[in-house]
């Protein structure tokens, strides 16, 4: 699919600037764009960056050939209404947001071919349901105090990758996994351990990554806690990348692991 430059605005939001409690348009069949679901239940812990990171989102949709509804309503999540759009994005969930009959229509659309786009906490979602760890590539363990770190880019060969400059300083609440994804997954981005305190995953902590899974696709980055995030234009072209490789809407695929 051939594609515009891609197009990043530094975003300046109120909180007051979406509603995502609210159900997507219903008008969003007739649409001639593609369609991504921003989905923002949480039942555990709750981001206060959500509006921010909303509202992000949809301007990336809208300077780059996107359209975005975003919901914290899990009754979205039925076969008729999932499959009005490319990908679904787990933005800032936390707990467990789906009964069993949407974690089966949510199953049956990535078999089907749907994508995925983890954010931050999406890792810290649905802890008894197997297939969405190995969907998400790892559980959530904990994280240390937010600070400054150093991230690496693991694979500079690809689209996912290529705006990214090969050592990345940021800073954001660094998450620790309870297993290595690295066997599972092919790994984007690596936070360096030596670079701050409270890392337990080792020298290639990774932190973003991509894999082919169940007939769909899923990325996932570990970064995005706080608001700021969502007016980082580094950043923001990192999760454009995700949404693009999720949704299909760019013909480049993830590699297979690197383990």
């Amino acid at each position: 699919m051939k594609r515009a430059a891609i197009v990043l605005v530094v975003i300046s939001v109120a909180l007051t600037s979406c509603s995502h409690d609210a159900k997507p348009s219903a008008t969003v069949s007739t649409r001639s764009l593609p369609s991504i679901l921003v989905f923002t239940r949480t039942r555990g812990f709750h981001h206060s960056s959500i509006p921010a990171a909303i509202a992000a989102i949809k301007q990336l949709g809208q300077h780059n050939g996107f359209a975005v509804d975003a919901s914290a309503d899990p009754s979205l999540f039925t076969d008729a209404r999932v499959a009005l759009y490319k990908a679904v994005v787990f933005l800032l969930t936390t707990g467990d947001v789906l009964d069993d009959e949407q974690q089966v229509v949510f199953q049956r659309y990535i078999e089907h071919g749907g994508g995925f786009v983890g954010v931050h906490s999406a890792s810290d979602t649905e802890y008894g349901w197997p297939w969405y760890g190995e969907l998400v590539g790892a559980f959530f363990k904990n994280h240390p105090k937010i600070q400054r770190a150093t991230v690496f880019v693991r694979d500079q060969t690809l689209a996912a990758t290529a705006a990214l400059p090969a050592r990345w300083v940021r800073t954001d609440e660094w998450y620790n996994f309870r297993t290595d994804p690295t066997p599972h997954v092919h790994v984007l981005l690596i936070v360096d351990e030596a670079t701050y305190t409270g890392g337990t995953m080792g020298a290639a902590h990774p932190i973003a990554w991509c894999h082919d899974f169940d007939g769909g696709r899923a990325w996932y980055t570990a970064m995005g806690h706080a608001s700021s995030a969502y007016s980082e234009p580094m950043f923001l072209s990192h999760l454009l990348r995700g949404i693009l490789y999720a949704s299909k809407l760019e013909s480049t695929g993830c590699p297979l692991p690197q383990a």
